[in-house]
């Protein structure tokens, strides 16, 4: 938003070549009656608009009742610092100055989407259990975060910055060298700050990826801190694992207020993972697998077609079956069966993204809900899982390795379709049936079904004989 055209002309630009949809508004009362109706990912606003004031549409935008708050990023005309902290106090989640470094803007636009999904991802998950009557509420009482600075503690600089950092924030300040920032400590860090030393040539930058890597802190928050004239290492920070950055030096104002937000999101991120690895397990859960059953799915499925239709977007439903399972159990035993349904698991667990929903069906059929997803990467999504299930044998508990294939039927929900997720499931099962006789491992897409033989009229496979001779058994179920 902004009441230049000029402005918004160079700035949308610059956004649909980076592939963006944009939609634009030249003061703060049109956008926000465009809010009202759309949901966007985020919005860019100037500072002074010309029936308002770009703290004040930032205010009254988290005012929205969506159910994910949209991310503001407020444009300024100079690098004033006291509005650059007015509007980060105010609740933008960034400020930028023009004229506006392209790398960095952009940069700092896919770490605050990259955030805005994570949040998203856990409301959608809280519904999900309210819906279950199993929601609880969070505790009221939050512990002091763990801010770790990353430099050497002797310097005077560095004691400034700690002592500066305590005197503003509630949460407890530890200082590492670099050389120890990658060990372990006794409590892993809620943000971990790396910032670089006046003269540097962007060393610093390299520690980025080796934390966002280790154990200890890839759960962590990052925030890096650039020279004014490192701007290209600003934008490289934010893609190789950086949160959040001051781009040009330090200012214990901002990165105070910075502290805060990141603190906040980390626990959100931590809430996610703790809902995704305990919430709900006994009642929702397949025991076997660990993968979410259908009573979690069903609703789960409702409100992610709802969101779908607010906000326009496309999602695919993968129906998936494991070919002759019968025979794997006939042949090596229910505890091979078991063994099978548990790799498959994982294997669907470590191939797909974390805001999919992976579900047990029922006996050896797999349920994989994909947000935001149209038919191209639901159909490259499902080839892909057939070809890892049928490239890497699994090895069953007598050590032997078997081979098993997938069928997936794949039926996707379109905007401005009525179809209900329990009739999409129907034709992503019909899809299934079509692979089946089609000759198993693998997809089909069920807007290409038509007429299919009656279920049960004529056999899919010949089925095993005591005939069968050994050789040609074990080369049929895929021995090694």
């Amino acid at each position: 938003m902004d009441s230049v055209p000029t402005n918004r002309i160079i700035l949308r630009v610059k956004l649909s070549a980076a592939y963006y949809d944009v939609i634009q508004a030249d003061r703060g009362g049109t956008a926000l009656a465009l809010l009202r109706k759309l949901s966007p990912d985020l919005v860019i606003t100037a500072a002074d608009l010309p029936d308002m004031t770009g703290l004040a549409l930032c205010a009254e935008i988290n005012k929205l009742p969506t159910s994910v708050r949209i991310p503001v990023v407020i444009l300024h005309g100079a690098d004033n610092p006291g509005e650059r902290l007015a509007s980060l106090a105010a609740g933008a989640d960034d400020v930028l100055t023009r004229p506006v470094d392209d790398l960095v803007m952009l940069a700092r636009l896919r770490s605050l989407l990259r955030a805005r999904d994570a949040e998203a991802e856990l409301q959608l998950r809280d519904d999900t259990q309210r819906a279950l009557g199993l929601a609880e509420h969070g505790s009221a009482f939050v512990t002091p975060g763990l801010v770790r600075l990353v430099s050497p503690p002797n310097l005077p600089e560095t004691k400034a910055l700690s002592e500066g950092l305590a005197a503003r924030i509630p949460d407890r300040i530890e200082v590492v060298d670099p050389e120890d920032a990658l060990r372990e400590h006794a409590r892993a860090p809620d943000v971990v700050v790396v910032a670089e030393a006046p003269g540097s040539s962007g060393e610093a930058l390299t520690l980025l990826p080796q934390l966002r890597a280790s154990r200890h802190t890839r759960h962590s928050a990052l925030i890096y801190i650039a020279q004014p004239n490192q701007q290209r290492e600003a934008a490289s920070a934010l893609d190789m694992g950086a949160n959040d950055l001051l781009s040009s030096g330090l200012d214990l104002d901002e990165l105070a207020i910075r502290l805060k937000k990141q603190v906040e999101r980390k626990r959100t991120n931590d809430r996610l993972r703790a809902n995704m690895r305990d919430g709900l397990r006994a009642a929702v859960c397949d025991p076997l697998t660990g993968l979410y059953n259908r009573r979690y799915a069903v609703p789960h499925l409702s409100r992610l077609a709802d969101r779908a239709a607010g906000q326009k977007r496309p999602y695919a439903l993968l129906l998936a079956d494991l070919d002759f399972f019968k025979q794997v159990n006939d042949s090596h035993g229910h505890g091979a069966g078991d063994a099978v349904l548990v790799t498959l698991a994982q294997r669907l667990k470590d191939n797909l993204r974390a805001a999919d929903l992976i579900s047990r069906w029922g006996g050896e059929e797999f349920l994989v809900a994909m947000p935001d997803t149209d038919r191209t990467a639901a159909k490259r999504t499902a080839e892909r899982l057939c070809r890892i299930m049928s490239r890497h044998p699994v090895t069953l508990p007598d050590g032997k390795q078997l081979t098993v294939t997938l069928s997936i039927g794949v039926a996707v929900g379109r905007p401005g379709h009525d179809s209900s997720p329990l009739e999409l499931i129907e034709r992503a099962d019909e899809a299934l049936y079509a692979a089946k006789h089609k000759g198993r491992n693998t997809v089909v897409m069920a807007d290409t079904v038509r007429a299919l033989p009656t279920r049960g009229a004529t056999p899919l496979a010949k089925p095993l004989s005591a005939k069968d001779d050994k050789e040609a058994e074990a080369r049929r179920a895929g021995l090694t």
